[in-house]
C-alpha cells in the first residue's frame, strides 16, 4: 500500500488543497451573497455559470493543454482560480461574481483533468483501485474541510477570500513536485445523446434529473440556510453532514443494487429523497435539529443515486465502452446542474426559501416514476451477469470529476502505453 501511494502523494496533496479551495469558495459566495442581499436568481446563477464553465472546460481544456503543455497549463489555471477568489473578495458585485464563476469552473475542469491524468499515468492495474479510492476520499475531505472554514471566520470580512486564494496557491504543488516528465495526453469525451438514450433510457433521464436536483440543492442550500435564519457555522455543518451521509450510503445502496434490479433501488432512494424534501417543504421546521434530520436523510438518499444510475447504464454497455458511456453521462449530469440552479432561484423567490425542495422533490419523484415504468418494459440484466459496483467511495457531487478521472476507476479498461512527452520539447518536434 505504502509503495503504491508514495509516488502520487505530491499529487494527492495538491488535490487536497484544490478541493479545500473549492469547498470554501463554493460555500462562501452564496453565504456572503445572501448577506449582501443578492436575489435568489443571482445566487442561483453562481452555480449555473460555474457548472457551465466546468462543462466547457471538459471539452476545451484538453486542446489548451496540448498547445502549451501540462505544467504551463496547470500553473495558468491555478493562478486564474486564485486571482478570481481574491477578486470576489475585493469586488463585491453580483455581476462580477457571476462572470468570474464561469472562469473558475473552466479552470477547475482543467486542473482536475491534469491531476487525474497524472494519477492515471502513475497507477498500475494492481494499484488503480487503491489510488482511485484515496483520490475520491481526499476530494471529499477537501470539500468538507473547506466548507467548515466558513464557520471559523466572519464571511462579511475579506479574510476568508484571502485564505481561499492562499489555499488555491498551494494546489500548484503537484506539477512542481512530480518526477513524471508529463502525463498522458488529455482526452475529450464526445457526448452522443442518442447512443446514451438507446443504451439505457433510465440512466439518461435519471442522470439529467439528478443533475437538476443536485445542482439546485448544491448551489442554493446555503441560500436556503441563510433565508431560514441559520448562521454560517450551522450551514457549513449542515452541508458537511449531507456529504458525509451521502458517502456512507454509497456502500449499502451499491451492494443492494448488485443483488436486485438497480431501477428498484433508484426508485426507492428517489422516493426517500422526495419524502424528505416534501417534509421540509410542507412542514417548514423551525427547529434546526429537524432541519438536520430531514436534510441529512435527503442527502444520504440523493447522493447515492448517481453511481447506481451509471452502473445501470454500464450493465447494458459493452466492456470497452465504460469511459465513453460514463463520460457522456457525466457531461449530461453537468447539463442538469446548469438547469437546476436556474430553476431553483426563481422558485425560491416566488414561494420562499423552503420552495427549493419543491424543485428537488419533483425531480426525484420523476426519477422514481420513470424507473418503475421502465422496469415494466425492459427486463433487468441478471445479477450474475452484472459487474458489481466497486467497494469505493463516490463523490457526492460528480460534476467535480472529469472524463479523465473515469480512467482511474477499476471498471475502466487499461489504457495503452504511451510515450512520455518532454514539456520542454518544441511542439514541432513532437509531430
Amino acid at each position: 500500500m505504502r509503495r503504491n501511494l508514495l509516488p502520487v502523494m505530491a499529487l494527492l496533496l495538491g488535490t487536497l488543497f484544490l478541493f479545500l479551495g473549492n469547498g470554501l469558495h463554493g460555500l462562501l459566495l452564496p453565504v456572503r451573497g445572501a448577506a449582501e442581499g443578492y436575489s435568489n436568481e443571482v445566487l442561483g446563477l453562481l452555480g449555473t455559470t460555474w457548472a457551465a464553465g466546468f462543462v466547457l472546460g471538459c471539452f476545451v481544456a484538453p486542446k489548451l493543454v496540448m498547445r502549451v503543455g501540462h505544467v504551463r497549463a496547470f500553473s495558468t489555471f491555478v493562478s486564474l482560480i486564485s486571482v478570481n477568489a481574491l477578486l470576489t473578495g475585493i469586488i463585491v458585485d453580483a455581476t462580477w461574481w457571476v462572470a468570474l464563476r464561469v472562469i473558475t469552473g473552466f479552470c477547475t475542469a482543467g486542473t482536475s483533468m491534469i491531476i487525474e491524468s497524472w494519477l492515471n499515468e502513475r497507477a498500475t492495474n494492481e494499484s488503480r483501485g487503491m489510488i482511485f479510492s484515496f483520490y475520491i476520499s481526499i476530494t471529499l475531505i477537501g470539500v468538507v474541510g473547506g466548507q467548515m472554514l466558513v464557520g471559523v471566520f466572519d464571511p462579511a470580512t475579506t479574510i476568508l477570500f484571502m485564505i481561499c486564494g492562499i489555499v488555491y496557491g498551494f494546489a500548484v504543488l503537484p506539477t512542481l513536485m512530480s518526477t513524471a516528465a508529463s502525463p498522458q495526453p488529455l482526452r475529450s469525451i464526445k457526448l452522443d445523446l442518442p447512443l446514451l438514450y438507446r443504451n439505457s433510457p433510465v440512466s439518461f433521464v435519471g442522470i439529467l434529473l439528478i443533475g437538476i436536483a443536485n445542482g439546485a440543492y448544491g448551489t442554493l442550500v446555503a441560500v436556503f440556510g441563510s433565508r431560514a435564519g441559520l448562521d454560517a457555522t450551522t450551514i457549513a455543518i449542515l452541508l458537511s453532514v449531507t456529504i458525509f451521509l451521502g458517502a456512507v450510503m454509497q456502500f449499502p445502496a451499491g451492494k443492494l443494487s448488485d443483488r436486485i434490479d438497480r431501477r428498484y433501488v433508484l426508485a426507492a432512494l428517489s422516493s426517500l429523497a422526495a419524502f424528505a424534501a416534501l417534509g421540509l417543504l410542507f412542514f417548514t421546521p423551525s427547529d434546526p435539529l429537524w432541519i438536520f434530520v430531514l436534510v441529512g436523510t435527503y442527502g444520504a438518499a440523493a447522493n447515492a443515486l448517481y453511481p447506481i444510475a451509471v452502473a445501470h447504464a454500464n450493465d447494458f454497455a459493452k466492456a470497452d465502452e465504460f469511459v465513453k458511456v460514463s463520460g457522456g453521462l457525466l457531461l449530461l449530469f453537468g447539463i442538469g446542474t446548469i438547469i437546476g440552479p436556474t430553476l431553483g432561484g426563481p422558485v425560491m423567490t416566488a414561494a420562499g426559501p423552503y420552495a427549493l425542495f419543491a424543485v428537488t422533490a419533483v425531480s426525484h419523484l420523476l426519477i422514481s416514476a420513470y424507473a418503475i415504468y421502465r422496469s415494466r418494459t425492459r427486463a433487468a440484466i441478471p445479477a450474475a451477469d452484472r459487474e458489481n459496483l466497486p467497494n469505493l467511495p463516490i463523490t457526492a457531487s460528480p460534476i467535480s470529476s472529469t472524463p479523465e478521472g473515469l480512467s482511474l476507476d477499476p471498471r475502466a479498461a487499461p489504457l495503452p502505453d504511451q510515450e512520455e512527452i518532454d514539456e520542454n520539447e518544441p511542439m514541432e518536434a513532437r509531430a
